[in-house]
């Protein structure tokens, strides 16, 4: 089970309720209010795996390519 409050915690960034969590050479992205809906992307923006719907998941990659630079070390 997943706990919202340690994703939020561990999170390194998190935009309009998507938690962005680097793991590895990877970005896992957490919908925070829905669990169901997670996705994991390449560190240059591609979807590698998704539960996510379409509208979504472009949310959350425009999310992303919009505030990258914020995961970079």
């Amino acid at each position: 089970m997943t706990d919202i409050k340690t994703v939020a915690d561990n999170a390194d960034m998190i935009v309009g309720g998507y938690a962005f969590t680097k793991s590895g050479e990877f970005i896992r992205v957490l919908n925070l209010n829905s669990k169901a809906s997670a996705a994991v992307l390449s560190p240059l923006g591609d979807v590698i795996e998704t539960s996510m719907n379409d509208i979504e998941l472009d949310i959350v990659k425009d999310y992303f390519k919009r505030n990258k630079a914020f995961l970079e070390d």
